[in-house]
């Protein structure tokens, strides 16, 4: 092609990247990838092919490192971490600055082996994935060096166990390694086994920047290696990939006492308003659905554009996607690059080709006759309950349907098991700005899209995981508090066969809507003191009986849209009343468990005052990222939460879980004290006082052994929470794998109620979700 022919035809001319050095470097090392322990390669050996899914060529044979070959590197990341943490955070924040700096002169080398070995198009390893990765390793030396000012009495885990997918193995090994190591932990990484060689790559920077053998470990494999790594003796286990393999590392891990962040799939909406600037909202939606050939966990994959302009903007996007460039990822001229594989190329194939419903179109664009092309495809018409509508197909392919009002754009786009991100496009800011808090997912991207920063919190809600990945909040899932509590033992209720203490019958009801309610079940349970006399009968609640509960709760969602200063005035109002039947409840209280009841009710006040201060209290930040706009760090309740209350303080392990849980906005059923009950069923009177909307608190008696699996089952219920000194914590975490719903158990240790540990941000953290809201705003 000459010069002229250029400009007539105006279209362009290859612009290639040479893999030489690249390439060079593989074969320096043999030709093989395999494991980076205690900072020294370890065995190679050609167990997996690594290929070029553009060319179909071999890069390297890679290791699959075995489960002995496992727990080495998870021993000499023990045997490490102490010395790393010693360090404190200047010396981490030290190695931190030298690893940003070593891939910074390394960029180049990064960019083409990732675009190599995933299929994606040069321009976005260079200019998105290995930039970001960078950025990571910087904020997080920041992070490091503030740690001990900003987070004290907090200490790491210990080993941490990391699986990456293969989307972007550099960015995702960045996003886990760099917190990690800024808050003391020491790493065990596993790559997948598509994409294995740019974490080669950076195992060779790690030694150049000075850290210590043991600190960064990578371990390469397929899925059975990370299962091996689940399995092994690890403190944390952080995971990015698919939602199935999520569900069976949370039941791995259940009872282990081991803290989980799982980041995994989605099917994100992307909403066009009528009145978006159309081409913008094109353009952001190629970004969207075909950067890096939408094998993206947060792609904009599900479209639904407003009834008015549906035509006008499919009839734009069509042409738009003609325009595409497919072809050699290392051709700077490339807008989409290969399949990572084969395997997801037929996924690919077979999920549209099975399709039955609504118009396909391919762009008119043409593919190279060999490697794992797939061209940009979009498919209108479909229903809300179509497979490829709720389904990840996890490649270039957006399914789009119509709406027709914001409260059902805002419907369909919660449509979905999935919450990870949303995209919408307005130019009204008033009808962005109340549609955004309405949507269903972990990050809200307003007039733009997959934009991402260190500083910023990302993860998702449902069955997208839970955890955060970014700034302080992704910090925080690498720090635990000082350890202190000691095992915490059984509580037993008292037996015996005395006459009743009263004169009258009293068989304490259920609590459920605002009402008492007779139990299902028609059974109840004698409660006695601890010298035997009957204080009076307790009701033991079912399975229905919690699903009575649950869909009280759920009614009752207007109280997450009440004002922090409304929740407050209640809860205050709550410890008003509780002061005036101080001697009653403490009377109660010394009947039931022998002493202390005036301690425990005092405390009991005190906290509910703590929980109205903080219900107002606790606000979202504006993230310092580097975009011309802002980045909202929101708090928003977690929505319906099933609690087993502590035994040990009847009514003060009760106000201790329900205050926090509802001044943050949520709806609770709680499962009082099993051996001392009648302090929980006591507080009804309280409650209906109080002005406490009826269903935001639902209060049940019985065996938490029963009642916690069907909490944990109940696909309504949005986390667990378990402080009750039966073990329960290993089913619960098992069962709460059903919907990926959060949990948060004691693991059978002890906490002092009446101290500290009764209160803070750990309560703060479990009652909340984080929503980034990213507002971009300037002319051009």
């Amino acid at each position: 092609m000459t010069i002229k022919d250029i400009f007539d035809t105006m279209e362009y001319g290859p612009a290639p990247e040479s893999a030489k050095e690249a390439l060079a470097w593989i074969e320096g090392r043999g030709g093989l990838a395999g494991p980076f322990v205690d900072g020294q390669w370890g065995a190679a050996r050609a167990d997996i092919d690594i290929r070029n899914p553009a060319t179909g060529e071999r890069l390297a044979g890679l290791t699959k490192c075995t489960p002995d070959e496992v727990d080495a590197a998870v021993k000499a990341a023990r045997k490490a971490q102490p010395g790393w943490w010693a360090l404190g955070g200047h010396g981490r924040a030290r190695i931190l600055y030298a690893i940003a700096r070593m891939m910074q002169k390394q960029s180049r080398l990064l960019a083409v082996i990732e675009s190599l070995d995933n299929g994606k198009p040069i321009r976005e390893s260079r200019d998105i994935d290995v930039p970001l990765a960078i950025r990571h390793f910087y904020h997080h030396a920041g992070l490091a060096q503030l740690l001990e000012s900003e987070q004290p009495g907090m200490e790491p885990h210990g080993v941490a166990g990391q699986i990456i997918p293969w989307n972007f193995p550099l960015l995702m090994l960045a996003w886990k390694i760099a917190p990690a190591l800024a808050a003391g932990n020491t790493v065990v990484l596993k790559p997948a086994e598509y994409t294995t060689l740019s974490a080669q790559v950076f195992a060779e920077l790690c030694r150049q920047a000075g850290v210590p053998p043991g600190v960064v470990n990578i371990v390469t494999g397929d899925g059975e290696t990370g299962q091996a790594l689940v399995a092994a003796e690890v403190d944390k286990i952080a995971f990015t990939g698919s939602t199935e393999v999520g569900r069976r590392i949370r039941q791995a891990t259940a009872g282990r006492g081991i803290p989980l962040t799982l980041e995994l799939g989605g099917k994100s909406p992307y909403i066009v308003f009528e009145d978006a600037d159309i081409d913008s909202a094109v353009e952001g939606l190629v970004d969207a659905i075909w950067f890096n050939q939408g094998q993206v966990c947060c792609a904009g994959s599900r479209l639904l554009v407003q009834e008015g302009i549906a035509e006008e903007f499919h009839a734009r996007l069509k042409r738009r996607m003609d325009g595409l460039r497919i072809g050699d990822p290392l051709d700077k001229c490339v807008d989409v690059g290969a399949i990572v594989d084969p395997v997801q190329l037929e996924t690919i194939t077979r999920l549209v080709d099975g399709n039955m419903e609504g118009e396909t179109y391919r762009a008119n664009v043409p593919l190279p006759a060999t490697g794992c092309f797939y061209p940009p495809t979009l498919i209108t018409g479909l229903s809300p309950a179509a497979p490829l509508m709720q389904e990840e197909i996890f490649g270039p392919v957006l399914v789009s349907t119509t709406f027709r009002t914001p409260s059902e754009a805002v419907e369909l786009a919660n449509n979905t098991r999935y919450g990870l991100a949303a995209t919408l496009w307005s130019e009204n800011v008033n009808l962005a700005l109340d549609v955004a808090p309405k949507l269903k997912a972990g990050v809200v991207w307003v007039n733009g899209t997959n934009m991402f920063d260190a500083a910023a919190p990302f993860g998702g809600v449902r069955e997208s995981g839970f955890g955060r990945e970014g700034g302080w909040e992704g910090l925080g899932a690498y720090l635990r508090p000082v350890r202190g509590a000691a095992k915490l033992t059984p509580v037993a209720a008292f037996t015996g066969d005395g006459a009743p203490a009263g004169p009258l019958d009293r068989t304490a009801k259920l609590y459920i809507g605002g009402k008492q309610a007779r139990p299902d079940g028609g059974y109840s349970r004698p409660v006695h003191g601890p010298k035997g006399a009957l204080l009076g009968h307790a009701s033991l609640a079912n399975r229905k009986d919690v699903r009575n509960a649950v869909e009280a709760a759920h009614a009752a969602k207007g109280w997450s849209r009440t004002t922090g200063h409304l929740r407050a005035q209640i809860l205050y109002y709550l410890a008003e009343n509780l002061s005036a039947r101080v001697g009653e409840f403490a009377a109660r209280i010394d009947a039931l468990t022998g002493a202390g009841g005036a301690v425990e009710v005092e405390a009991s006040i005190r906290r509910l005052f703590t929980w109205a201060a903080w219900a107002d209290k606790v606000d979202g930040q504006a993230k310092g990222v580097p975009l011309r706009g802002l980045a909202l760090a929101l708090r928003e309740p977690v929505g319906v939460i099933g609690m087993l209350c502590p035994d040990e303080a009847p009514l003060l392990g009760l106000i201790s879980t329900i205050a926090p849980a509802i001044a943050m906005g949520n709806r609770v059923v709680a499962v009082a004290s099993e051996a001392f009950p009648l302090a929980g069923t006591d507080l009804y009177q309280v409650l209906d006082t109080s002005d406490v909307p009826g269903g935001v608190v639902n209060i049940l008696t019985g065996s938490h052994a029963e009642l916690a699996p069907v909490l944990a089952d109940h696909l309504d219920v949005d986390a667990v929470w378990s402080f009750s000194s039966t073990d329960l914590s290993a089913g619960i975490e098992r069962r709460s794998a059903g919907n990926l719903k959060r949990s948060w158990v004691n693991d059978t240790r002890a906490r002092d109620w009446h101290g500290p540990e009764g209160e803070g941000r750990a309560f703060i953290e479990a009652a909340t979700e984080v929503k980034t809201v990213w507002v971009p705003y300037g002319e051009g």
